[in-house]
């Protein structure tokens, strides 16, 4: 069974995923790009709001290939 998505804001999320090797790339407006540092993830795009909707923040996770219990680890 699947654990209940967090609700995080983009900069705490921008945080967890620093832990596990990205790094910002630029920023435009409110989005801040984020790519992985020996490249084998895909960039990810999180914007820098106090919460992010469920959906938007599974996205993240599928494309930096965490499940939600590893994404609550890092927080």
């Amino acid at each position: 069974m699947t654990s209940k998505i967090p609700v995080v804001s983009g900069m705490d999320c921008i945080k967890a995923l620093e832990k596990i090797g990205y790094v910002v790339i630029r920023q435009k407006g409110s989005h801040i790009r984020l790519k992985d540092k020996n490249e084998r993830l895909p960039a990810v795009t999180v914007p820098d709001h106090k919460e992010l909707r469920p959906g938007l923040l599974r996205k993240i996770l599928n494309d930096a290939d965490l499940t939600v219990e590893d994404f609550l680890r890092l927080l």
